[in-house]
């Protein structure tokens, strides 16, 4: 008896879970590894020459700060022939410098907190909200932008004697959170983000509070980076207030206090350049490690076509 022939197995056909494969494209060809376009290797000759440039100021005070008062002022050298720290251990000895950076640090940090919660919501009103008066008040608000602090010194300081804070942390702090530029660069940042996102919120009940504190200060995490540090260094490298607000030694803040030093030495290159230096090195510091913030905070900010 014969077996019938066997049929020839059939292909199963393509299930939903398996996709149809798609030709493989050809692999475009690639330059060898680590090499560098005329571009590239223009631009790094460019920003290392800009490097350069800025870095030489405070390669020379530091080269400075480490020779001796008589070398400072013979012919001008980059190294120093006797390397000597006696500069530094005399600004040291002279001031107050670890009470001086704590009221820094403090003066600094306050500020920086009250201009980043008046400028996110005076930017945010201004951006969102309709109501009467605001084109007013706006251009009132970008005034400030106008006058320099030095013009409002006088008047400044007559309102705060008169509150009775003269000589007090609170003297030092209030005067420097007026922000018309921090107000303006949020301002402009909060226009560019979308409304469809606020609109989706307000149809799932959220109220304006929660949109704002979950929604949109999230998105706006680099502009805000980029206002707090902008605002730190102001207040940090800010002389003419503190100086006009306090005449307390205990209540000065690094660059007054250095100030002080120096005028106490005279005309003493060395310690000088060292009292420039410690007044100056936290700003270093902060700019080494939040620079990519401060860049993508402009970045993010509407402005860098401006």
């Amino acid at each position: 008896m014969t077996t019938p022939p066997a049929h020839p197995a059939q292909p199963a056909p393509p299930t939903a879970a398996e996709p149809p494969t798609r030709p493989a494209r050809a692999a475009r060809p690639r330059g060898p590894r680590g090499s560098w376009t005329p571009a590239q290797i223009a631009l790094t000759l460019v920003a290392a020459a800009l490097s350069l440039v800025w870095l030489a100021p405070l390669a020379w005070a530091l080269s400075t700060s480490l020779k001796s008062p008589t070398e400072s002022v013979s012919a001008p050298h980059w190294i120093p022939r006797d390397l000597t720290p006696e500069s530094w251990k005399a600004v040291i000895r002279a001031g107050d410098i670890p009470n001086w950076f704590v009221n820094s640090v403090v003066v600094s940090v306050c500020v920086t907190f009250v201009v980043l919660v008046v400028s996110a919501l005076a930017g945010y009103g201004f951006a969102r909200t309709e109501f009467r008066g605001k084109p007013a008040l706006l251009a009132l608000t970008m005034a400030g932008l106008m006058f320099s602090p030095a013009i409002l010194g006088v008047p400044l300081f007559t309102t705060v004697r008169s509150l009775g804070m003269v000589d007090t942390y609170w003297g030092m702090i209030l005067p420097q959170c007026a922000p018309a530029a921090m107000v303006y660069i949020l301002y402009k940042f909060f226009q560019s983000l979308p409304k469809e996102l606020e609109e989706a919120a307000f149809v799932d009940g959220a109220g304006r509070w929660r949109i704002f504190l979950t929604i949109v200060l999230p998105l706006s995490k680099p502009s805000l980076s980029a206002v707090g540090i902008f605002t730190f260094i102001a207040s940090w490298n800010n002389f003419l207030w503190p100086y006009m607000v306090t005449n307390n030694p205990d209540l000065m803040t690094m660059p007054n206090g250095i100030a002080t030093v120096q005028n106490a030495f005279g005309i003493v290159w060395p310690q000088l350049m060292a009292g420039g230096l410690l007044a100056g090195l936290p700003l270093i510091v902060v700019f080494v490690f939040f620079q990519s913030q401060i860049v993508r905070g402009v970045a993010h900010t509407g402005l860098a076509g401006q």
